[in-house]
């Protein structure tokens, strides 16, 4: 046998190279650090790639919806306009997701990405995000935008064993009653569950209510907050979770990778027909009566599977 074989790595590793080596030559996907599998890499320059607005359940007339879902609106594709300089654009393109809230302090809006699982194990969701609040007075505005966040909706499939509805939610806490708190923190404890209609086939909570989050143990953190009201940094976030044991592995903000392993999800008896549901989810809150927006250039969803 010649020695050159003889010395050939292993399968394996040759293909976590060639992936590798394939994805660094890429620009869209170099910026990201993906797992083996890419289940979904949305640039919003294509479009909403599969973002739409969460909409509440309800059953028999639209008044059965919860308030809390009734104030969503449709993210809208941006190019993060703006009155002194015409518009700021994403990263490297034109265009970027555009998750606003409405004109009351408190209020919430959440993008979602629908999907079912595949298989059970690791999952990596990585974004590039920006906020901040509409430009609509001549100062920096940097504690008007309370908090913004990402959360998955999940659940085992029909056959899995003790299968229960898992949400992680995650949130950056930027402010509250016009002061600086800059930390991030996680929410496990449930909302009430309420049952829709006769037909005991849908239910809601508001898992976003503004009661029970907890500080993420050393979660304080200081993001790049330009010094003019129209003015954007991108900044990176990424949290892993592995679908076999329903748990987080680890969370990064830019140069900062935070110890998760105080964190607990929000854990539901499993849910008639949400069988292998993998749901991702954006949002935005405001402090003031202005609008807030989290300005999304793109995501990247992977798994190692």
């Amino acid at each position: 046998m010649e020695t050159h074989m003889l010395n050939a790595p292993p399968t394996d590793d040759l293909e976590a190279v060639l992936l590798r080596a394939m994805r660094l030559s890429n620009p869209e996907l170099s910026r990201f650090e993906p797992l083996r599998r890419i289940i979904s890499h949305d640039d919003f320059s294509r479009g909403h790639c599969g973002w739409s607005q969460l909409v509440g359940n309800y059953e028999d007339t639209l008044d059965s919806m919860l308030p809390g879902y009734a104030q969503h609106t449709s993210a809208m594709l941006s190019t993060l306009g703006h009155w002194d300089a015409g518009s700021h654009g994403g990263v490297d393109s034109s265009y970027a997701l555009k998750i606003a809230t409405r004109p009351r302090p408190g209020a919430q809006n959440v993008a979602i990405k629908r999907l079912a699982m595949r298989e059970r194990g690791p999952i990596r969701f990585e974004a590039y995000v920006t906020f901040k609040p509409e430009a609509t007075e001549l100062k920096l505005g940097d504690t008007d935008v309370r908090s913004f966040g990402f959360l998955f909706d999940l659940q085992g499939g029909d056959r899995d064993h003790g299968v229960e509805r898992v949400m992680p939610h995650m949130r950056f806490l930027n402010a509250g009653n016009g002061e600086h708190v800059q930390k991030w923190q996680f929410k496990s404890q449930i909302s009430e569950m309420r049952k829709l209609g006769d037909t005991d086939k849908t239910a809601t909570h508001y898992h976003l209510a503004p009661d029970g989050w907890e500080d993420l143990p050393n979660g304080d953190q200081r993001l790049c907050y330009n010094e003019i009201a129209t003015k954007v940094n991108w900044n990176y976030i990424r949290f892993d979770f592995d679908l076999a044991d329903m748990r987080a592995t680890s969370f990064r903000c830019n140069d900062r990778e935070f110890d998760i392993s105080g964190f607990e999800p929000m854990r539901i008896p499993a849910m008639k027909n949400l069988w292998c549901m993998l749901n991702f989810c954006l949002f935005a809150e405001t402090d003031v009566a202005k609008r807030a927006f989290l300005y999304v250039d793109s995501v990247c969803i992977s798994g190692d599977f």
